[in-house]
């Protein structure tokens, strides 16, 4: 016998579908009783289903038990927006703080293992430091790629020590994986990481994250200096332009409701 197009639904899809629906009509995040209300359903119902969209990502809960839709569900629905070139963006600031400490600004995006240096703001002096556009460098071994590996927390930096085994660089290369949890997890908590020749002996970087309009890293900022003329006055107004950047490109710090 032939089903028509009633009967071949699938009903918790449909379900799901209803409780994504009423949770985007609201901007703040919203109850299990108004969800049950809205859709019809009972509420024993709605919470296995809400709960079953968490563990895909679809929907998260706040610290109040309320539901809200995911970065990954608002990402995926809006995959046909159109792109942003943040680079242009980022360069005017990135000239700024060029003038303001009178070295070479990176920005740097990540690929797989690695960051690539897309876009930089050079140094007018006559000993600077310089990053080639378009060159890779090994995450463990920069300030921005640190904060990167931290971003995943200690199974993510585990996995990428095993895939790349932590080749070393120069004497002060994180080549060992506690020491490198360690610093990757304190730079993320403290909003800024420091590359201490470990890429290259006499070059120090301090690096800072760059978010997207998801609240999802996009890309790094960081100057470059000769060791002995980096400054820990530099922290502050680096961290400035990486949160004035983030903005500028959509980035909104989520409120705890």
């Amino acid at each position: 016998m032939n089903k028509n197009k009633s009967d071949s639904r699938i009903q918790v899809i449909d379900r799901a579908t209803a409780l994504l629906d009423s949770i985007s009509r609201y901007s703040m995040p919203v109850t299990l009783k108004v969800l049950s209300a809205d859709t019809n359903l009972a509420p024993s119902t709605a919470f296995r289903i809400l709960n079953s969209l968490i563990d895909n990502l679809f929907v998260e809960k706040d610290d109040t038990g309320k539901y809200q839709l995911s970065r990954r569900f608002i990402r995926l629905s809006h995959v046909q927006h159109d792109a942003i070139d943040f680079r242009k963006i980022a360069l005017p600031y990135m000239e700024k703080l060029r003038d303001k400490f009178d070295e070479t600004i990176n920005l740097t995006v990540r690929d797989g293992d690695a960051v690539i240096y897309i876009e930089k703001a050079v140094s007018n002096k006559m000993m600077h430091v310089q990053q080639i556009i378009g060159s890779r460098a090994p995450l463990h071994v920069t300030g921005v790629g640190k904060m990167m590996l931290g971003m995943e927390a200690e199974e993510g930096i585990k996995q990428y020590a095993k895939r790349t085994n932590l080749p070393s660089y120069t004497r002060n290369t994180f080549s060992k994986i506690t020491p490198l949890i360690n610093e990757c997890i304190k730079s993320v908590d403290q909003g800024y990481a420091l590359d201490n020749e470990e890429a290259e002996l006499g070059v120090g970087c301090i690096g800072v994250l760059i978010y997207d309009r998801y609240g999802e890293v996009i890309a790094g900022l960081s100057v470059s200096a000769p060791i002995q003329r980096r400054k820990k006055q530099w922290i502050k107004p680096l961290i400035q332009t990486g949160s004035a950047i983030s903005k500028a490109i959509g980035y909104k710090k989520r409120a705890n409701i």
